[in-house]
C-alpha cells in the first residue's frame, strides 16, 4: 500500500529496498533481540533481588525504553539509512530520491509523537543526516550510471 499510497518512484522504492537490506547486513533484528533479553534478565533479576512489585517493574521497563532501547533503535534506524543510502547508489538509483521519500513520508505521518517518544527517528532528522551524506555517495551514482 505503501507504494501507492505515496506514489513512490523506482529510486524511492530503491531508498526503501536498500535501508531493509542494510538492517539485514547489520543484523539490527539480532541485535536487538538480545538486547532486549538483556534488558529483560536484569529488570526480572533487579525484581527478584529488591522485591520490587509489578509497578516498579513498569517504571524500569519504561526507563530502558527511553533511556537505552528507543536511542539505540533510532541508531539503528540512522546506520540503515545512510547504508542504504550507499547501496541505492550503487546500484544507479539517485540518492536525492531518499530525500523526496521522506518528504512524502514527513507529510504522510504529520502528527506523530515526538522523537525521543519513537523508536525511529523523526523525518527532519532523517532527511538532514540524508542530505550531508549524498555528496559522498553521488560519485557511486554517477560510477553505476556509466
Amino acid at each position: 500500500g505503501l507504494i501507492d499510497q505515496l506514489k513512490l518512484t523506482d529510486a524511492e522504492i530503491a531508498a526503501i529496498m536498500g535501508h531493509e537490506i542494510a538492517h539485514a547486513l547489520r543484523e539490527h533484528g539480532r541485535e536487538a533481540m538480545s538486547k532486549a533479553y538483556g534488558i529483560e534478565m536484569a529488570k526480572q533479576g533487579a525484581g527478584a533481588l529488591f522485591g520490587l512489585g509489578q509497578d516498579s517493574l513498569a517504571l524500569a521497563d519504561t526507563v530502558a525504553n527511553y533511556g537505552m532501547t528507543w536511542p539505540n533503535s533510532r541508531g539503528n534506524e540512522n546506520e540503515a539509512d545512510l547504508i542504504g543510502l550507499e547501496l541505492a547508489a550503487r546500484a544507479g538509483y539517485d540518492p536525492n530520491a531518499a530525500i523526496t521519500l521522506w518528504n512524502k513520508m514527513a507529510k504522510a505521518s504529520e502528527g506523530a509523537p515526538p522523537e525521543f517518544m519513537s523508536t525511529h527517528p523523526s523525518s527532519s532528522s532523517r532527511i538532514a543526516s540524508l542530505q550531508a551524506a549524498i555528496p559522498k555517495v553521488m560519485p557511486l551514482y554517477q560510477q553505476a550510471k556509466k
